[in-house]
Order: C-alpha cells, then structure tokens, then sequence
C-alpha cells in the first residue's frame, strides 16, 4: 500500500509540470485508487479562466481515460494527496470536492505548514455531499 508521505511525494512532482502562467500557484494531484493503481495530475490554466483544469480533476480524468468501464474497483479513488507549491496546506476547491465524490473518495490528505502529512476524511471535507445514489432512474 502507498503510504501518504509517497503520494504527497508524488503530488510533489506532478506540481512541478503545472501550467499556471496566470495564478502562478501551480499543484500535483496524485490519486490512489482502491486496487491500488495510482495516477497523478496538476492544474494546466488558460487564458480563459474558466477553463482551467485543476489537478484534482485532470488525475480523476487520467484515471478514467486508464480504466475500463466495467473496472468498479479502478474508478472508485481512496485517497487523494493535493501539494500546492505556494500554499500549505491546499485544500481542493468546491469542483474538485464534487469530482472526487464522484468517485468515491473517501480520504484527502495535504501537506501541513511543516510539511506533515494532513488527512481527513471526505465527509468531513464535503458533508452532506450529492453523489450518483443521488438521481433517481425513475420519473
């Protein structure tokens, strides 16, 4: 099992590839999922603000572009690290709870003022969240 201080590691490196000329605040994602495969991501800004893509959400996509459809156990994320290279600790923002709820996260953990990993869980993170369970098949 990858421990918090490697995917804090590997969110470490995954910042290192942002592309935030606009904020300058550049952050790794990386995301272990629950058969154990782990995919990493960092935000990548447009002129277009709107448009920018966290990390979060570009390492829940890579994760999906990986994954067969049928594979419930690699769809479903149990922890993501999120390092933000300007900004301990860097939570992640309200899309990127909703994305990762998604998928079934169920821990976030961030690097604390000194560095320390910090985790918690997702419910903490995003009480009383709507998720797929959510919509009903019926009208």
């Amino acid at each position: 099992m990858v421990d918090h201080a490697t995917l804090l590691a590997r969110a470490r490196e995954a910042a290192e590839h942002a592309y935030a000329p606009y904020s300058e605040f550049p952050v790794g994602a990386a995301l272990l999922t629950a058969d154990g495969c782990l995919y990493t991501g960092c935000n990548v800004e447009n002129a277009s603000y709107g448009l920018t893509l966290c990390a979060e959400r570009n390492a829940a996509t890579t994760m999906i572009a990986n994954t067969e459809p049928s594979d419930n156990a690699g769809r479903r994320i149990d922890t993501v690290a999120i390092v933000g290279l300007k900004a301990r600790p860097c939570w992640p923002c309200g899309a990127c709870r909703q994305v990762l709820r998604e998928f079934g996260c169920t821990t976030v953990v961030v690097e604390g003022e000194n560095g320390e990993p910090l985790s918690l869980a997702f419910d903490e993170l995003l009480p009383y969240s709507f998720g797929p369970e959510h919509l009903s098949k019926e009208a």
